[in-house]
């Protein structure tokens, strides 16, 4: 089980690392398709996202603050889930271009790895 957590955790991480620096420096389309958002609020989501990329691999990795990993996992979910009703509440075809698609896809598998990290599965630093 523990593979299967490290695999969804390294492609979160790059889906989060590719999608947050898109929406930190290029946030002119999705400002203009969603005009209630500021575009500070834009940058800052994206550098959430990349932050929480890195947190998704880099303390379970070197076995330092293991537990923020779960942290990151469970925050980047409530921010995906958010993303989600935002881009309801402008589309709810579901076709593979529509991003609420996609952020419901990987809000549950963060809530995978927040609650097997948490509960499951927890990473534990090594006590020598």
């Amino acid at each position: 089980m523990n593979i299967v957590f490290w695999i969804l955790q390294a492609v979160l991480a790059l889906l989060f690392l590719a999608g947050g620096s898109y929406k930190a420096f290029s946030f002119q389309q999705l400002a203009g398709q969603f005009s209630e958002v500021p575009i500070g609020a834009w940058r800052a989501l994206g550098f959430l996202e990349m932050a929480g990329g890195v947190l998704l691999i880099v303390p379970a990795a070197f076995k330092w603050m293991p537990g923020l990993t779960a942290h990151a996992a469970a925050v980047l979910t409530f921010e995906t889930f958010a993303l989600a009703v935002l881009y309801a509440r402008h589309s709810t075809k579901m076709t593979p271009e529509n991003p609420l698609l996609w952020s419901l896809v990987m809000g549950v598998m963060l809530a995978f790895v927040a609650y097997g990290r948490y509960v499951l599965k927890p990473v534990v630093a090594a006590v020598a």
